[in-house]
């Protein structure tokens, strides 16, 4: 991933979800069964999001508050760097849909249309 803010970034997702999710409920249910269908998908949708969007942000074994041995520790803290940037393709996916968002930031706009594998090519270049 190039260098972006990527708190910055999750926290653009988090607010475009609540946005999302405030729309769709305030569509009232009515006589029109295709608009409560559309309402009930975009409310699934925005829930499967904040799933992936905490899957990728968050790591449960890190925040595990048990002793350790030093070789777990070390697994451990080395494990916990690695995954964000493995997870990182999920959230700029699912930024894509916010591209013409006003505040989606220009800088965003390169990373975007980035393929999983052009991610991971520049970062073993990166790393070599």
């Amino acid at each position: 991933m190039r260098q972006v803010d990527f708190e910055v970034l999750m926290e653009f997702l988090w607010a475009r979800l609540r946005e999302d999710e405030t729309a769709a409920r305030a569509l009232k249910p009515g006589k029109n069964e295709d608009l409560t269908r559309l309402r009930d998908r975009v409310l699934s949708d925005v829930e499967a999001k904040r799933r992936l969007l905490h899957w990728v942000h968050e790591i449960p074994w890190a925040v595990e508050d048990k002793p350790r041995s030093f070789w777990e520790d070390a697994l451990v803290n080395v494990i916990a760097g690695v995954p964000l940037r493995l997870r990182s393709p999920v959230a700029i996916t699912l930024l894509a849909s916010y591209v013409d968002h006003p505040d989606f930031r220009s800088e965003w706009k390169s990373i975007v249309g980035e393929t999983e594998g052009e991610i991971r090519n520049r970062d073993q270049e990166r790393t070599t």
